[in-house]
């Protein structure tokens, strides 16, 4: 594997996690650059032009963002397709589905407020509570995510116990006999869970086991880096050549877009549109620090428009 994967994270991230837990699944050497939990994050920023969550991957000069896109690109460098959400079957994408909506909300409107608090201030002492919690808040804003109230909280996350339970009734594993992407998009939520509430997970033993094996997966190998070695990766690379895009392309390619999330984070990256094809969207950015970078966009649940 000539390729080294660079990932943007900090430690307490849940969709880090899920990623984190693939390269355990590949068995894959990466390098990890921590990330402040809020912007702004100046180890990502002028590499992803403001995309504002995390994590953010990157190889050479390109940039990839949203764990789903993170997982083809994972699973494309291990050559382990069991790791792209893509190949997961209708049912598996289903419960995927329902851990990273509504009970991945309900995994910490669940959690009882004041130990909540506690554990934000353990994490990240009074100021930073503070500031997580306004960051946090305005992360919703202007997105289609609504989570949900705490009386509802405890019964949808219940609803994600019964759906595991009787998947796992049959086999191992969400998809079957062997580990996959669908059991780490199950599992980091109620990962969250768990360390919001520091307390064991209250579900029922099948899914406790379960929940055991994904955590023994591991992170494969973590080499801890710089931001100068990411940035020096960046500015010593070209971005890889783009696939074609589609004929019936939303905005022409070449053009200057507008590309964010659609559920929360809002917040646009403006670029030149590289290409975009049925499941991507690829922005240029010209920089002075880097060169062209390329960043990586799914192209479900983002928005695309003209600048």
């Amino acid at each position: 594997m000539s390729e080294t994967m660079i990932l943007h994270h900090y430690d307490n991230s849940p969709y880090a996690e899920k990623v984190r837990l693939m390269f355990g699944l590949a068995g894959m050497r990466w390098q990890s650059l921590l990330s402040p939990p809020w912007p702004p994050r100046p180890n990502v920023d002028p590499l992803a032009g403001g995309y504002r969550r995390i994590p953010v991957a990157q190889i050479g000069a390109d940039v990839f963002c949203d764990s789903a896109l993170i997982a083809q690109e994972v699973a494309r460098m291990a050559d382990n397709p069991a790791i792209d959400p893509s190949n997961a079957d209708e049912s598996a994408r289903e419960l995927m589905q329902q851990a990273e909506g509504e009970a991945f909300f309900a995994a910490i409107a669940s959690v009882p407020p004041v130990r909540l608090l506690g554990t934000m201030l353990k994490t990240f002492g009074p100021f930073g509570m503070v500031r997580f919690i306004k960051d946090r808040t305005a992360l919703l804003k202007g997105g289609s995510t609504k989570p949900p109230g705490a009386a509802n909280a405890g019964a949808i996350l219940q609803s994600l116990f019964d759906a595991l339970d009787a998947r796992l009734q049959t086999a191992q594993w969400v998809a079957g006999a062997q580990p996959s992407v669908a059991d780490l998009a199950a599992y980091h939520p109620l990962w969250l869970h768990v360390n919001c509430s520091r307390g064991p997970l209250k579900a029922g033993r099948t899914v406790q086991e379960w929940f055991e094996r994904v955590e023994a997966i591991g992170h494969g190998t973590r080499d801890e880096i710089a931001q100068a070695d990411a940035f020096g990766a960046a500015r010593e690379s070209e971005p890889r050549a783009v696939p074609d895009s589609e004929a019936d392309a939303p905005v022409a390619v070449g053009g200057r877009v507008h590309v964010a999330p659609v559920d929360y984070g809002v917040v646009p990256v403006t670029g030149t549109l590289a290409a975009v094809t049925v499941d991507r969207i690829i922005v240029a950015r010209d920089t002075e620090a880097f060169g062209t970078v390329h960043v990586h966009f799914p192209r479900a649940g983002y928005s695309i428009a003209p600048a």
